[in-house]
């Protein structure tokens, strides 16, 4: 029996978290969840944003599912999903983008798998305020962290029967940081000859994916680039409520939705559980329960073919619980 540490999170998190969980437990599968409350709510509560129980069950479960966790913009803590990436040194962040038939976008056909380092860069948050008008921010690039995420995509397009890996960056202007990104990307590029390789300055890959995304399959950059280029995929496809998202390192995993907390809407029980299911869905395969997976994306699938069983942002009018009933009723 695995056990997965379960960070319900704040705003909608509680309420998408119960209804993955529900559609999870129902498959009988051979898992427990160790659950916990984390973030802005739980530090108003008992003082702390992660409990040390939480953080003690993830290094000993090694695997952890979270919903999304309230980041004040500006002000207050840093992002406990920054924290939970550095602490456990997840440097593969990996998000795949592929249309959902049921769900119509003017890009039909993408399919595209995002690697985006997460340990360095501009998140490394070093910021130094000069004056009272002047912040420098230090960009962080180093050899290692930048041949393991390069490698990591090369190895998942091997696997995985991809046919390119493109490098993003902005090597024309930062030609010592981006520079070495780059220079990484085509040696390590020599190690598999079967792949096609290219690579694309950040602004023209964000115009080429808004005009031609059917043109790229596996693409590889640096922290800040590959956090908007996700979400730009994302939009490809319906938008951040139905893209997965896992975090990588050499010993954990951590799997989330990439949306926000939402706490506009949260308590009314009517958001999109999508994101955090399908990226359950890809615990499941990095757990070896592929089959468990698959049942559950062709269920939610036939709910979105169905379409009468939405939430708000899907054009629905269903609430949470009856958007999982729905899959539940698929999955029996």
């Amino acid at each position: 029996m695995k056990k997965i540490t379960v960070f319900r999170g704040d705003g909608i998190g509680p309420e998408i978290m119960e209804s993955v969980l529900k559609i999870l437990k129902f498959l009988t599968l051979p898992l427990e969840f160790e659950e916990f409350d984390v973030g802005e709510a739980e530090y108003k509560r008992n003082g702390k944003l992660i409990p040390d129980a939480a953080y003690a069950s993830f290094d000993k479960n090694k695997v952890l599912l979270k919903a999304p966790i309230t980041t004040p913009i500006g002000k207050g803590f840093r992002s406990l999903n920054v924290t939970l990436r550095k602490r456990y040194d997840l440097y593969a962040n990996i998000r795949p983008a592929r249309s959902i038939p049921a769900i119509k976008t003017p890009f039909p056909d993408v399919d595209l798998v995002t690697f985006r380092e997460n340990t360095e860069d501009l998140y490394c948050g070093i910021e130094e305020v000069i004056d009272e008008n002047t912040v420098h921010a230090t960009k962080i690039i180093t050899r290692k962290a930048s041949e393991r995420i390069i490698r990591r995509a090369f190895a998942y397009a091997l696997l995985n029967g991809r046919k390119q890996v493109t490098c993003v960056h902005k090597a024309n202007i930062m030609k010592q940081s981006d520079g070495l990104f780059l220079s990484c990307f085509y040696e390590i590029a020599k190690e598999f000859p079967t792949i096609q390789v290219n690579d694309k300055i950040i602004d023209a890959m964000c115009m080429e994916l808004v005009m031609h995304p059917q043109r790229y399959d596996v693409l590889v950059m640096p922290n800040l680039y590959g956090d908007i280029i996700s979400d730009l995929t994302s939009g490809l496809i319906g938008g951040l409520g139905v893209l997965p998202s896992s975090n990588l390192g050499d010993e954990y995993a951590m799997f989330e939705a990439v949306h926000g907390s939402a706490p506009d809407i949260a308590g009314k029980h009517i958001a999109n559980p999508s994101s955090l299911l399908l990226s359950a869905c890809m615990m499941l395969d990095y757990l070896h329960e592929e089959t468990a997976a698959k049942r559950i994306r062709q269920a939610l699938f036939r709910v979105f073919e169905d379409g009468t069983t939405l939430t708000p942002d899907l054009h629905g009018q269903a609430t949470t619980e009856e958007f999982c009933e729905a899959i539940l009723t698929y999955l029996k």
